[in-house]
């Protein structure tokens, strides 16, 4: 079987008509057998897989969004949001299989609208030309879809990560794989088997029964339809009761909303609010009482700062003036003391007056171009320019201080500001009440609705084992009471084909299961690619769990292997189903390497998906199959084709564009 085209018309977030080509040959002579499709999450991949179950068993689908809705809820929510009523949602699966030793080809449509009519879609089956519907074929196509893809065993086939991560988790395998194992070893025919030679021992022993035992054994089975019945009752007041459930909780969080966003929850804590502003302006008062205290210091002369460069510079000026003068009187009295000194020498006086006229000059000279020309107003002495000295040093360091003040004065006022509007928005104290009321009459209806719901369960459970009583009852009475004489041979009959099919089975699981066993190591040991972890893979077979042993026959515990592990084994478990079943299927996988590292990923890329299937269809996420796997599939030559799911969240609709990611 090959699925070679997917068509979306209004399906969930694929608005318009969108058409997806499968066939993985590239050409005659030219197969590759992956399928990519790239999306986030969200984009629709999930759908895509959810589309193709649909087209193959319609109601019967095991689709993963449908939960406990009805058939008709479940097509309704199917159908775009963006699309025109008029226009019908129309799924068509094109696929090809062998018949006769010929490929047939077969285009499966199903369509409907919104609410559809009896609560279900409109088949039709289209032959290789599209021209002629084969109306035959669309009466009987549950019958037919299971000759050639059963849906007990589709999801070995059609499978997620999910899937693969409960399997990998768990100790036995889940239901759904419970049931796809029966289904692939034949189990489920034997089973069937005996059930209906049960109903004919009942049948047989009814007719032959006399009028006392046919009273008591109607008595028995009127009281089990009518706790059927009962059972029936209350599994559909349970629904409604969880369905209320449900509104009291939308409701109740409605309540708490609405008590939060319209100032409930301020208003309770208002006393905490108003502390909190109390200890701010408490804050800032002391803030501003050290501005105070600067402003009683120095810092009122920040108010004249050119003034008080001024005076520096005056007084430095008078100063330099005071010292030269001072200079010049020393020189005056020294340059005396060497005049004296010559006139003791005896020196010529004309030479002695030539040197007294220098030193006369000189100092002349020196005094004028030092002398100031300004007004000395000051009169300050170096001390007292000093003192100004720190003072202009302190007022700096004041200003630096009244500044960081003020920065934070302004950082409480405007907390202050901020608490003021949060007491403001809290509700009144009697608005407050009513709020608070409406939310804790919401909670006590939500909380005695889910108080009615598991007490409806307890009753239920309860009802559920006097059933089961009844039953072995009903089983008791006709095989003890009803023997009669021209049933016995049927009875005995019956009995021995029942012992004969539980040998039968027994056996048939046995040796199925042996071959399931070494399909399921081959594909481990090939995956792995660590071939001295295990050496026998054994597979229960009353609940089909996974035993490993290593090269001693010792038991391997599954908490040795990793992670990476322990999800490559469950693909090799499901590897190896697919395999036991003798079915050339397709394959389809949904976030296929969502929690493997790096080093299982490239065993599943390079070993598991070009050789699970004659076509694989993998649905990736781009960090799950990203730059460098897409790569490796290239160089491979695995990847027929490639499309790329882009998810517009302004529209809510998804858009298929040939390419991936990269």
């Amino acid at each position: 079987m090959i699925f070679l085209e997917l068509v979306l018309q209004n399906f969930g977030p694929y608005a318009g008509r969108q058409v997806i080509n499968l066939d993985p040959r590239i050409d005659q002579d030219n197969i590759r057998p992956i399928i990519l499709l790239g999306g986030m999450n969200g984009g629709g991949k999930t759908t895509l897989m959810d589309a193709i179950r649909l087209a193959l068993y319609g109601q019967r689908a095991q689709c993963s969004t449908r939960g406990n809705l009805s058939y008709n809820d479940f097509l309704t929510q199917c159908v775009n949001s963006q699309a025109d009523p008029i226009n019908k949602t129309r799924i068509e699966l094109v696929f090809e299989h062998i018949e006769d030793d010929k490929p047939i080809q077969y285009r499966v449509v199903r369509t409907w609208e919104k609410n559809p009519k009896d609560g279900k879609d409109s088949l039709g089956i289209l032959g290789k030309d599209e021209t002629w519907p084969v109306d035959s074929l669309a009466t009987i196509w549950d019958e037919y879809i299971e000759n050639i893809l059963p849906l007990g065993i589709s999801n070995l086939f059609l499978f997620d990560g999910e899937q693969v991560k409960e399997l990998a988790e768990q100790e036995t395998p889940p239901a759904v794989v419970v049931d796809a194992i029966n289904g692939l070893l034949g189990l489920e025919l034997a089973d069937k088997l005996a059930v209906d030679l049960e109903i004919l021992v009942n049948r047989k022993k009814k007719e032959t029964a006399d009028k006392q035992d046919l009273a008591k054994l109607e008595e028995l089975e009127n009281r089990l339809a009518e706790q059927l019945q009962k059972e029936n009752n209350k599994q559909k007041e349970l629904e409604k009761l969880e369905t209320d459930l449900k509104d009291l909780k939308i409701q109740y969080d409605e309540a708490l909303n609405k008590y939060i966003s319209e100032g409930g929850k301020l208003a309770a804590e208002r006393s905490q609010l108003d502390t909190q502003k109390e200890n701010q302006v408490q804050n800032a008062e002391n803030i501003r009482k050290s501005l105070r205290e600067l402003a009683e210091d120095v810092l009122p002369l920040a108010l004249i700062p050119n003034l008080l460069s001024q005076i520096q510079t005056q007084g430095e000026k008078e100063l330099k003036f005071q010292q030269m003068q001072l200079a010049k009187d020393l020189l005056i009295a020294r340059d005396q003391r060497l005049l004296n000194l010559l006139n003791q020498l005896n020196l010529e006086l004309e030479k002695i007056n030539s040197i007294q006229n220098f030193l006369v000059e000189d100092i002349d000279k020196l005094y004028a171009v030092n002398s100031s020309t300004e007004t000395t107003w000051l009169n300050a002495d170096e001390e007292s320019l000093t003192l100004l000295d720190n003072l202009v040093y302190r007022l700096q360091i004041a200003k630096n201080t009244a500044n960081a003040k003020i920065l934070e004065l302004q950082n409480y006022e405007e907390q202050i500001l901020t608490i003021d509007r949060q007491i403001q928005t809290a509700a009144a104290p009697e608005a407050y009440a009513e709020l608070q009321q409406a939310r804790e009459k919401a909670e006590r209806e939500w909380n005695k609705a889910n108080s009615n719901v598991e007490f409806l369960k307890r009753n239920l459970l309860e009802l559920q084992a006097t059933i089961e009583k009844t039953k072995k009852e009903l089983t008791n009475y006709t095989s003890d009471s009803l023997k009669y004489q021209s049933t016995e041979h049927l009875i005995n009959a019956v009995t021995k084909v029942q012992a004969t099919l539980k040998i039968f089975r027994e056996k048939l699981t046995l040796r199925k299961l042996n071959k399931l066993e070494e399909e399921v190591k081959n594909c481990f040991l090939y995956l792995l690619h660590k071939s001295d972890l295990v050496h026998r893979i054994a597979i229960d077979a009353q609940t089909f769990s996974i035993s490993l042993y290593d090269l001693k026959g010792k038991p391997v515990p599954k908490n040795r292997l990793s992670a990476g592990e322990k999800q490559l084994l469950a693909i090799a478990f499901l590897w190896g189903l697919a395999k036991v079943s003798g079915k050339r299927l397709p394959v389809a996988i949904d976030t296929p390497l969502g929690r493997l590292d790096s080093s299982h990923r490239n065993n599943l890329v390079e070993r598991y998906f070009p050789a699970a299937s004659h076509q694989v269809i993998l649905l990736s996420t781009d960090t799950e199959i990203a730059k460098k796997e897409v790569e490796l599939l290239r160089e491979n030559e695995a990847i027929a084709r490639e499309y790329l799911l882009q998810y517009n969240s302004g529209k809510r609709e998804t858009t298929i564009k040939d390419g991936y990611f990269w």
